[in-house]
C-alpha cells in the first residue's frame, strides 16, 4: 500500500470569498492593537486575525452601501459579531444610528 500525501495550497480566490454577519462601529481614541492611535474619521477597522494593514471592502446589503477599510485593531469583542469599523467607515455603510447593521466582506490587499 502507498502512502498519499496531499497538498494544501493558498488559494487567492477563497481568500476573497466574502465573510458575512454582524458588524458594529467604535470611536475610540485610546491606541489600536497595532499601535497607532485609532482615529474615528479614518477609514479603518478591527478583525480578530486578519494581519494589520489589510484592506477589506464591507459592503452593507441592506442598501447596497460599501467601503474599503484598513485592518489596525483587534476585535469585536461581542460574540456574533465579525467585524467592528471605525466611526467614519460607519457613516459610508449608513449605520451610525443602528449601531450595528449585518455586512460582507472581503479582502482586496
Amino acid at each position: 500500500m502507498t502512502a498519499v500525501t496531499t497538498l494544501t495550497t493558498f488559494s487567492p480566490a477563497s481568500a476573497a470569498a466574502p465573510s458575512c454577519g454582524r458588524a458594529s462601529w467604535y470611536a475610540l481614541t485610546s491606541r489600536t492593537a497595532s499601535g497607532e492611535r485609532m482615529d474615528p474619521s479614518k477609514l479603518t477597522a478591527a478583525h480578530p486575525r486578519l494581519s494589520f494593514g489589510t484592506k477589506v471592502e464591507v459592503s452593507n446589503p441592506g442598501n447596497g452601501k460599501s467601503v474599503i477599510v484598513r485592518i489596525n485593531d483587534r476585535g469585536p469583542f461581542v460574540k456574533g459579531r465579525i467585524i467592528d469599523v471605525s466611526k467614519a467607515a460607519a457613516g459610508h455603510l449608513g449605520m451610525i444610528n443602528a449601531g450595528v447593521a449585518k455586512v460582507c466582506f472581503r479582502v482586496v490587499s
